[in-house]
């Protein structure tokens, strides 16, 4: 009971912290960030690392990624996308392999001549290339923004985790498998990978016909709810039971799962599913991204060494060009081949969950290979994500859509928008 007392008071604070943050025009998450940083085990401990080890702390965590997912998925209605699906995959290609091309390529050419092991360069750019969608998002729905920067970021985080997982669990495998060092099965790639579709995809369809039928809100709100506990419940099972170590995704479950239901009801049957649930969003945003926040430790800053430069700097090339690559050759809009890369640069949760995979595959047979790994990466993970919040949230604001969604549908509170 003292260590849940001790993160709401944490939750109390980041929420405050990120409305001091919003006053001076910068996003929330940034304030919930840094508050997860300063309350985190690295410095006041108040969220300490007894609290981020505990089995009830996981479970939570990963039940209000589910619930996040429903920020993602909701908006994934077909016939809202179907007229911008091709542009959209492209796009989502070329930026992803196009990071993790240029990234591999860096580290490959410094590593060649450092005399440090080559795959470790396909290591840094499998990590590289995912994308962390929740502060990108958190942004859209603070400022209400909406054009086509914002409609083509939503459907791509989707297919840019699912990319993401097919390159980094590929070349993990790969690197496993030559270091023998407890070699990763090979249907571990397909699995992690369809798993959270296929659980979020069976429980979404139940979802759709309980949902369907007309109820009032309190009784929806609990609804829905039971469903998400229910998705979150198939996850821990496969998870923990079947899967050989940890490694799903629960915000793509919830992705899954929501973006199923909201497939199979009327558009107004959506909107007050997403009015009553949006206060339950907005804690589960602030929970999770403290929870980011929390394991970074601000001293790596003034450690940071040219590999940590190196990575930030290739990265933030290859999402930048990437996208505008994919999105000119698309023919999209000119603000969508202009700042889309800039709001693709967060990237910290994916990040350190990628980093902590490989970090584990080494550390017996290459020791050495694992440090710099968990160095750079964890630096990069403080350094980025703050950097990243701000350009993101530029990015969004040259392409001239903040407050759309608001000025566009004035006379009605927005769908999905998170609550004032």
């Amino acid at each position: 009971m003292l260590l849940l007392l001790r993160l709401c008071i944490a939750a109390g604070i980041a929420f405050l912290i990120g409305k001091c943050t919003s006053k001076i025009k910068l996003p929330s998450i940034l304030g919930w960030l840094i508050t997860g940083m300063v309350l985190g085990p690295h410095a006041l401990s108040l969220v300490n690392q007894e609290i981020l080890d505990a089995g009830w702390y996981q479970i939570m965590i990963h039940i209000l990624e589910c619930a996040m997912g429903l920020m993602i998925g909701t908006e994934l209605v077909w016939s809202k996308i179907k007229r911008s699906g091709k542009a959209i995959v492209v796009t989502t290609l070329t930026q992803s392999l196009g990071t993790f091309f240029l990234v591999s390529l860096v580290f490959g050419i410094l590593f060649y001549f450092s005399g440090i092991p080559i795959y470790l360069a396909l290591i840094f750019g499998g990590i590289a290339l995912a994308t962390a969608p929740a502060p990108a998002l958190s942004i859209v729905r603070e400022f209400q923004t909406d054009g086509p920067v914002t409609q083509t970021l939503i459907p791509m985080a989707v297919l840019d985790d699912m990319v993401g997982c097919v390159v980094f669990f590929s070349v993990i495998a790969a690197v496993a498998g030559k270091l023998s060092a407890g070699q990763l099965p090979a249907y571990m790639i397909a699995v992690v990978l369809l798993l959270p579709l296929a659980i979020g995809i069976g429980v979404g369809w139940i979802a759709g016909l309980i949902l369907k039928k007309e109820r009032s809100l309190p009784a929806t709100l609990a609804l829905l709810i039971f469903l998400v506990l229910a998705a979150s419940g198939v996850g821990f099972f496969f998870n923990n039971v079947v899967m050989p170590s940890p490694v799903l995704n629960f915000m793509i479950i919830g992705m899954a799962f929501s973006a199923t239901f909201s497939n199979m009801i009327s558009a107004k049957r959506l909107e007050q599913i997403m009015r009553g649930f949006n206060p339950i969003l907005g804690v589960a945003m602030i929970l999770v991204i403290l929870n980011l926040g929390a394991p970074l430790d601000y001293h790596l800053i003034f450690g940071a060494g040219l590999y940590t430069a190196i990575y930030i700097l290739s990265r933030a090339a290859g999402k930048y060009f990437g996208a505008f690559f994919g999105a000119h050759i698309t023919k999209s809009p000119q603000t969508v081949q202009k700042y889309l890369g800039l709001t693709l640069l967060p990237h910290s949760g994916v990040s350190l969950v990628f980093t902590g995979i490989a970090v584990s595959v080494l550390t017996g047979p290459a020791p050495e290979c694992a440090r710099i790994i968990q160095g750079t990466i964890a630096a990069a993970a403080v350094i980025n994500e703050i950097i990243a919040v701000i350009v993101s949230k530029k990015g969004f604001e040259w392409a001239g859509e903040f407050a759309k969604a608001g000025k566009d549908e004035k006379s009605e509170a927005t769908p999905h928008g998170l609550p004032e």
